[in-house]
């Protein structure tokens, strides 16, 4: 009786184990975590704060007082064109589709994005919010390219340039390094933006500032900042978003998050220090204005890396960075008499480059979610020489798609809108000759 009972009980044991097993491997679903929404919102709402009024009051805090207003036009306009452009197709062609350059027409006006539904690349958030946190990173980066012809490019110009470029230049580099074009299957690592958004910001600066020509009385007349307080509060709002910017990227509330927030602060700190440590040594007095772009180098450069490094490499990566962007916005802008009015190529153009590149070095698998980390997490202080020249790589092709498209881009808009102010209107001041308002 015993046996049969057993032998009984085991069958349907063994039923039980039978009918769960097509079950148990299946994946489980993609489930939205309440917790990485929330951080994501808060991250979204940083990165956004960047722009306006951050980048606004620390880009019109450098400039003269005629174009303060102007400037900051730049930046409004920035937050709500590329916004109503980033839902219409841009999230579609950056973050959908399989193609090596750009993506597909799967979420053009966010067609087929359900309430409940979420991205492949971000499962633990609704797809809309990462769509939104996506946004925020190509409006910041078409308002940075604005430092490099401040004073002197039309708005209606400006305008009709950022949207012609964020489809020449920036949808594709977002989708060759992040929506798993051709860079990403390359190795790439770029955690928060180190190509997509400062390597292509700081070239289209330049390239921008070089075709425009300098400024009237450039290098004759005094072009000294006009409320270098208005630059330092942007700057503290800009360096409190970049928790959002590189924090964020992680796409949830865990560890890397952490390690990035604590690895940028450590870098701007380091950046502040050198940049006016080096002022203080060769002028004998360290300036304000050294002080903010030590700190903004030290961000930007941290940037790429940010995700990938322990709390140390950041003070390292901040202090190199302070150095040579201090050089480059020193000494080789003053070397090639280009006019980037507020530094946007020597702050962010070689700070993403020297980030992206340190990237490969510093990378460590101590901070993969396993114990062997894939070998793309891993750099030269790992024993992986490779990733420094696929970094190389991926620096070289960035930059020289964006010269092409920025070139382009402007070409196409000089022929629907003048590029460039008169020179009665820069004498005048770009806030009354093309807004029609003025400080008091």
């Amino acid at each position: 009786m015993i046996r049969r009972c057993t032998t009984a009980g085991l069958a349907a044991l063994s039923g039980l184990v039978a009918a769960a097993l097509p079950a148990m491997a299946q994946p489980a679903a993609p489930k939205i975590d309440a917790a990485d929404t929330g951080f994501m919102i808060i991250a979204t709402g940083l990165v956004l704060m960047m722009t306006l009024p951050g980048l606004a009051l620390f880009y019109a805090g450098m400039v003269r007082r005629k174009t303060v207003l102007a400037t900051m036009a730049q930046s409004a306009a920035a937050l709500a064109i590329i916004s109503l452009v980033w839902v219409a197709i841009g999230y579609s062609l950056a973050f959908t589709g399989e193609g090596a350059i750009l993506g597909g027409f799967s979420r053009i006006f966010l067609a087929g994005m359900a309430f409940d539904g979420v991205s492949a690349l971000a499962p633990t958030i609704p797809e809309a919010l990462f769509m939104l946190y996506q946004m925020t990173f190509a409006v910041i980066t078409c308002a940075l390219i604005g430092g490099g012809v401040a004073d002197r490019m039309r708005f209606s110009a400006f305008i009709i340039f950022m949207v012609i470029w964020l489809f020449l230049v920036y949808l594709p580099s977002a989708h060759m390094v992040w929506g798993g074009g051709y860079l990403a299957k390359l190795g790439v690592l770029d955690f928060a933006g180190g190509t997509v958004v400062h390597i292509n910001a700081g070239v289209a600066g330049l390239v921008a500032a070089l075709m425009l020509g300098n400024r009237h009385n450039y290098g004759r007349e005094n072009f000294a900042p006009y409320d270098l307080s208005m630059a330092v509060v942007g700057t503290g709002l800009l360096w409190f978003g970049w928790f959002g910017f590189n924090g964020g990227s992680a796409l949830g509330a865990g560890s890397r998050a952490v390690y990035a927030v604590t690895a940028t602060h450590l870098a701007a700190c380091a950046g502040a220090c050198v940049w006016a440590g080096i002022e203080w040594y060769q002028r004998s007095k360290p300036s304000v204005l050294g002080i903010i772009s030590g700190a903004i180098a030290g961000l930007g450069t941290v940037t790429p890396a940010s995700g990938y490094i322990l709390p140390w490499h950041g003070i390292v990566i901040g202090t190199i960075a302070g150095g040579v962007c201090y050089w480059a916005c020193i000494w080789l802008k003053q070397k090639l008499a280009y006019d980037d009015s507020l530094d946007v190529f020597g702050v962010h153009g070689i700070g993403g480059v020297l980030g992206t590149f340190l990237a490969g070095i510093f990378a460590t698998g101590a901070l993969s979610v396993s114990a062997d980390a894939p070998e793309g997490l891993k750099g030269l202080i790992d024993g992986n020489a490779m990733q420094v020249a696929i970094q190389l790589t991926g620096i070289a092709i960035t930059t020289l798609w964006c010269v092409a498209g920025t070139w382009l881009a402007l070409k196409l808009t000089g022929l629907m809108t003048p590029l460039r102010a008169s020179r009665d209107e820069e004498v005048e001041g770009l806030d009354l000759a093309l807004h029609g308002e003025r400080l008091h």
